[in-house]
């Protein structure tokens, strides 16, 4: 199989390279960059070709990228620390008044 050959991999794999490259190109990516960005990221998350024959055997990770978790993880942080939700605080009171 000649280098660059996509032929091992899913439809579905090769419907979300193509989303991952329109995405880089929307941010300004160049082209050829953006294909080559987008199969990297397919082949981390899913292992490579998922077709019979293409030596699969790696399951599909459900993580975030550690990208992702550090945004979260900063956004929490800077969120206010109020106490409990007010709606939290009302059933409380309901649940001691009766």
């Amino acid at each position: 199989m000649p280098r660059g050959d996509k032929s091992s991999y899913t439809d579905k794999q090769k419907r979300q390279a193509h989303h991952i490259e329109q995405s880089y190109e929307q941010r300004g990516v160049n082209e050829k960059e953006a294909e080559r960005r987008a199969w990297a990221t397919v082949n981390k998350e899913t292992g490579g070709g998922k077709k019979s024959g293409s030596g699969r055997g790696h399951d599909v990770t459900p993580e975030h990228s550690p990208k992702s978790r550090k945004k979260s993880a900063d956004a929490s942080a800077h969120r206010p620390t109020e106490g409990p939700p007010a709606s939290t605080q009302k059933g409380a009171k309901t649940r001691k008044s009766k």
